[in-house]
C-alpha cells in the first residue's frame, strides 16, 4: 500500500488530536499512537496533509515541551511496542528537543544574542516602512504565496504546525519573503503550544544556515507539491538561489551549569511548578509541605503571546496544580515569599529550568529570597544530565550516544 494510503487509512482509526492540555489528554495520545512508532512512523512521517490528518505523526509536542508527559514516558512506550531498531527514527525525534536543550545549555549566549538581535529588528521594523509592511502581511497570511498563507492561518488558528511545515516556512519567510529570522522565530514561540526557546531558536538558526554554518535549510516546490500531496505547489513564488545567514558571534561552549539532585531536598518545603516541568514532583523524594504554579509564557517575547499557546500554558499548569495558586505577576518574588510565610517553610524546590524565559525569572527572583532566608533547589532530571553532555556538537554526535545514554537511564 502506497504512504498517502496508509496515512488515509489511519486517519479513520486515530483522532484528530484536541490538544487538551491535561496530563490525561497526553497519555491518552501517547497510548494511541506508541504502536505507530516503529517502521510505519518512518515512512510517513514527513508528510503534511493538513490539520485534519494528524495520524502519521505524534503531535504530542506540546505535551512533553511542558513535560506533562515526560520522554522518559514517551520512550517507554515506544519501545515497549517495538525494538530500538525499528523504532530509531521515532527515537531520534525524540531526542533532537533534548538535542536542542542541551546545546543551548553548553551555548547560553545564543539565547540572549537571539533576544538582542530581536530587539533590534522589532526597532527597525518600527522605523522602515517597507519592512513593516511585509512583516505584518506574513503574520496575516497574506502574501499571496502558496502553502505559506495557509500554515500562517493554521498556526494561528491551532497553536500547532507539522514539523516539516515549520522548516518550509521558516525557509519561505527568510529566503522569499527576505524578513529577518529573529521576527520569524519570535512569530512561533509567541503562537505555538510547543513553543520552547531552544527548539524555537535553534530550528530557526538551522534553516537560516547560521546554526549549521553555510548550510541552510531551501524550501522547493518539488518537496512541498510531494509532501503536501499537491495541496499546495507554489510555482515561481520561491527563491531557492539563497545565501545562508552569517552571524559574527562566536559562541564559545560553556560547562553545564549545577543543579540540585533529589537526594539534597530534606525536610518541608514549598513546591514550585512552572511551564519547563510540570510533572517535577515525580523525582523528589518525598511529597511537599505545599504548591505554587508560576507561569512565564510572556517572557517569550516582547510582543503580545497568542490566545491558544497562553492558554494551554496557563490550564496546563492548572491541571497540575489542582487547586493551588497560580501566580501570573511578571515578578514572582512577593508571591512565592509570602506562600513559604504561609506555610512556615524556608525551601524551595522547582525543576531544572533550560535556558529561556522560566530560568530568567528565576535568576530575578532568587536574592529576594535569600535575603529571608529561603533557599532554592532546581532539580535536574537524570534523563537530562545523562543526555546534555553528548549535545556539544551536531545532532549526529548525541544520534550516536542514543543507545548509551538508553542504557544509562535503564532502558532494556
Amino acid at each position: 500500500m502506497k504512504t498517502k494510503a496508509i496515512i488515509a487509512d489511519l486517519s479513520q482509526q486515530l483522532e484528530i488530536p484536541n490538544f487538551k492540555p491535561t496530563r490525561a489528554a497526553g497519555l491518552a495520545r501517547l497510548a494511541q499512537f506508541a504502536e505507530r512508532t516503529g517502521d510505519l512512523y518512518d515512512r510517513c512521517r514527513n508528510y503534511d496533509l493538513g490539520p485534519e490528518h494528524r495520524a502519521n505523526v505524534s503531535a504530542l509536542s506540546p505535551w512533553i515541551r511542558h513535560r506533562l508527559i515526560t520522554e522518559t514516558e514517551v520512550l517507554t512506550a515506544t519501545l515497549d511496542a517495538h525494538s530500538f531498531n525499528a523504532s530509531e527514527r521515532f527515537v531520534h525525534e525524540v531526542f533532537w528537543r533534548t538535542y536542542f536543550k542541551g546545546w543551548l545549555e553548553h551555548h547560553p549566549t545564543v539565547w540572549s544574542a537571539y533576544q538582542a538581535g530581536l530587539l533590534r529588528q522589532l526597532k527597525s521594523a518600527g522605523k522602515d516602512r517597507r519592512l513593516a509592511a511585509n512583516y505584518a502581511a506574513a503574520m496575516a497570511g497574506e502574501t499571496g504565496i502558496d502553502g505559506f498563507d495557509d500554515w500562517t492561518k493554521e498556526l494561528l488558528t491551532t497553536g500547532y504546525l507539522h514539523n516539516h511545515a515549520r522548516m518550509w516556512f521558516a525557509s519561505i519567510w527568510i529566503f522569499t519573503l527576505g524578513l529577518p529570522w529573529e521576527l520569524g522565530a519570535d512569530f512561533f514561540l509567541r503562537h505555538l503550544m510547543d513553543g520552547d526557546p531552544a527548539s524555537n531558536t535553534l530550528a530557526w538558526r538551522w534553516v537560516a544556515g547560521i546554526q549549521t554554518k553555510g548550510r541552510p535549510y531551501v524550501a522547493r516546490v518539488s518537496n512541498i507539491s510531494k509532501f503536501t500531496d499537491q495541496r499546495f505547489s507554489p510555482l515561481h513564488q520561491l527563491n531557492t538561489q539563497v545565501e545562508p545567514l552569517s552571524e559574527e558571534a562566536d559562541h564559545q561552549r560553556h560547562p553545564l551549569p549545577n543543579a540540585a539532585t533529589s537526594a539534597e531536598i530534606t525536610g518541608d518545603y514549598l513546591l514550585l511548578v512552572t511551564e519547563d516541568d510540570m510533572q517535577v514532583e515525580e523525582t523528589l523524594p518525598h511529597p511537599h509541605a505545599a504548591k505554587i504554579g508560576a507561569l512565564a509564557t510572556t517572557g517569550r517575547s516582547l510582543l503580545p503571546i497568542g490566545s491558544i499557546a497562553q492558554a494551554f500554558a496557563r490550564d496546563a499548569t492548572r491541571d497540575a496544580c489542582t487547586g493551588a495558586q497560580i501566580i501570573e505577576n511578571e515578578i514572582w518574588a512577593a508571591d512565592i515569599i509570602a506562600a513559604c510565610q504561609t506555610h512556615n517553610l524556608k525551601t524551595v524546590v522547582t525543576g531544572y529550568a533550560p535556558v529561556g524565559p522560566v530560568a530568567t525569572k528565576l535568576v530575578a527572583m532568587e536574592p529576594a529570597l535569600q535575603a529571608e532566608g529561603i533557599k532554592l533547589f532546581q532539580v535536574r532530571r537524570a534523563f537530562d544530565t545523562v543526555a546534555w553532555p553528548h549535545a556539544t556538537k551536531g545532532f549526529f554526535a548525541m544520534k550516536k550516544g542514543i543507545p548509551r545514554v538508553l542504557e544509562k537511564l535503564g532502558f532494556s
